[in-house]
């Protein structure tokens, strides 16, 4: 078979959830598995959570749906909130909470026939200006929940456009307008998300909703002091089935990007765009071989990348190749690549087999 994997360590996700309880102790940690767990599969991460979990978030139904057929019980958040009034009967059935963001929203809430109340997540734009009520609308918006039969509890909720710039005022200017907005509200809140969690201890509230530490990238960067607290889940793996020896001034790989400047041995990894690794990959973007650090070297191909080799002379075909994991953190390959580990997560293709290890005893 083809020697592309991903290792996934569930023990490592179990941890990070640790660290989100521990950094926040007085808080519900809403463990967020939207986007099938950020790559690392949903189902999974969920079932290894959910006897520690206070909740899972995800952003929409279908993948609320997925988890509860698995049989996780727990409570479960549709971030995104309802896109059509007709998915009501199913947030009803399957006791759903749900974000509500928009006028619309509310109405179709409000209006629907719920055989019993649910939790509301009302959320308040407080400054990122993508979704939420607007802060004047909030004490309208609240009381109409507050007094409605279809609702059990209301928390209050906004999201940070720039939590993981810690060094800069716009979360505690978000944080200022929020608590404004709610001044006459006494209801629980909900406002950090991971860098909200890890960076801005008075965002934690009552419910704090880290994701992306979940699976062990800080969103601070990979130079922050919290990277090690937290365990990388995802260790993205395959093999070197060729190497060859080029003379200097030979290009390699399309359009000839890189070209030796030195007598080079190259070896060609089976790992390209179509597993989900970054085209645009530039080079010198590290690579481990065998625990030790090496570099690509011209463009990634759709099944194949290339890696320099030369102070490496021992390695040999079917040496394991990491791309990123606990050698190589998936904050550095993504600092590489003009992205964020994020994408690098949720961009691993199906033609990559996920294998778990440390499932719950």
């Amino acid at each position: 078979m083809r020697p592309a994997h991903a290792i996934i360590d569930l023990a490592a996700i179990r941890h990070n959830y640790g660290v989100a309880k521990s950094t926040a102790p007085e808080a519900r940690a809403i463990a967020i598995i939207k986007a099938n767990g950020y790559g690392h599969g949903a189902v999974e991460v969920g079932k290894t959570l959910a006897p520690i979990a206070d909740g899972f978030g995800v952003a929409c139904i279908e993948e609320a749906l997925e988890l509860r057929e698995s049989g996780i019980t727990n409570p479960m958040l549709l971030l995104e909130g309802i896109f059509d009034p007709d998915e009501l009967p199913l947030v009803d059935e399957y006791r759903f909470s749900i974000a509500v963001a928009t006028q619309q929203q509310l109405d179709w809430l409000l209006e629907s026939k719920l055989k019993q109340p649910i939790d509301v997540f009302l959320k308040i734009d407080s400054g990122m200006h993508r979704l939420g009520i607007e802060p004047e609308n909030a004490l309208e918006a609240y009381t109409k929940l507050k007094t409605s039969a279809k609702v059990k509890n209301t928390v209050m909720m906004t999201h940070f456009a720039r939590a993981d710039e810690p060094a800069i005022s716009a979360t505690s200017d978000q944080i200022e307008r929020f608590n404004k907005a709610i001044e006459c509200i006494r209801a629980p809140c909900s406002l950090a998300n991971s860098a909200g969690t890890l960076a801005h201890f008075n965002s934690h509230q009552q419910f704090v909703r880290p994701g992306i530490m979940l699976y062990g990238a800080t969103p601070l960067g990979h130079s922050h002091e919290t990277d090690v607290l937290l365990k990388p889940a995802m260790s993205l793996r395959s093999a070197i089935f060729s190497i060859r020896d080029l003379p200097a001034g030979e290009p390699i790989g399309y359009a000839g990007r890189y070209v030796t400047d030195k007598p080079t041995r190259v070896g060609v990894v089976a790992m390209g765009y179509a597993d989900g690794y970054p085209r645009h990959a530039v080079d010198g973007t590290p690579v481990s071989i065998d625990g030790h650090r090496s570099r690509i070297i011209g463009k990634v191909s759709m099944d194949m990348l290339t890696i320099d080799l030369t102070d490496l002379p021992h390695i040999k075909e079917g040496t394991p190749v990491e791309l990123w994991g606990n050698d190589i953190k998936a904050n550095e390959v993504a600092d590489h690549c003009d992205t964020i580990s994020y994408t690098l997560f949720t961009g691993v293709t199906r033609r990559v087999p996920l294998r778990y290890v440390n499932r719950n005893n």
